[in-house]
């Protein structure tokens, strides 16, 4: 059985995780209204990666006996000035994502329950990619500045990433 303080967090970070994805999905509409198909997605893809963050989040909840209760989700952020300040957006996103999946841990910690400390393992690790990820395209688009032909190949590099796998 799940802890009410668990489940009530748990919760609160599925709308969260689903905020998320709401966002992804607002940059890659914005990009793609820049022309700029291959960072339409790899938001498109980190969209879908986070809603399948929250399934986990669902299903965790609901084996261990607990309730999932959906709350409103507020709109997105729509426009951005630059590629640069979606992607460093979206870095400052997944920091705070990664600040929040230490706090659930820890509150796990306290509460001494064994089976939601393994279970947020899996996401303090994701997290560690989530950021360099983020990270590797923001320091790219620091290089290139705004030198059209690096952007665009920028594009065509992100226009690769392929959709995201559910795990088990």
């Amino acid at each position: 059985m799940i802890a009410a303080e668990i489940e009530r967090e748990f919760n609160t970070h599925i709308q969260f995780e689903m905020a998320s994805s709401y966002l992804y999905l607002s940059m890659a509409a914005w990009c793609d209204g820049q022309g700029l198909k291959g960072f339409s997605n790899w938001m498109r893809q980190q969209a879908e990666e986070e809603r399948l963050h929250v399934m986990r989040f669902f299903d965790f909840v609901l084996d261990r006996g607990g309730s999932v209760r959906l709350a409103a989700i507020d709109a997105p952020q729509a426009t951005w000035e630059s590629p640069l300040a979606v992607f460093e957006a979206a870095h400052a996103h997944e920091c705070e994502v990664t600040r929040r999946i230490h706090a659930l841990v820890d509150t796990v910690l306290e509460i001494r329950d064994h089976a939601a400390n393994a279970f947020l393992q899996w996401f303090v690790n994701e997290q560690v990619e989530e950021e360099a990820n983020a990270a590797d395209v923001v320091a790219r688009l620091r290089l290139v500045g705004d030198d059209g032909r690096g952007i665009l190949l920028i594009d065509q590099e992100l226009a690769r990433r392929t959709a995201p796998v559910a795990a088990e």
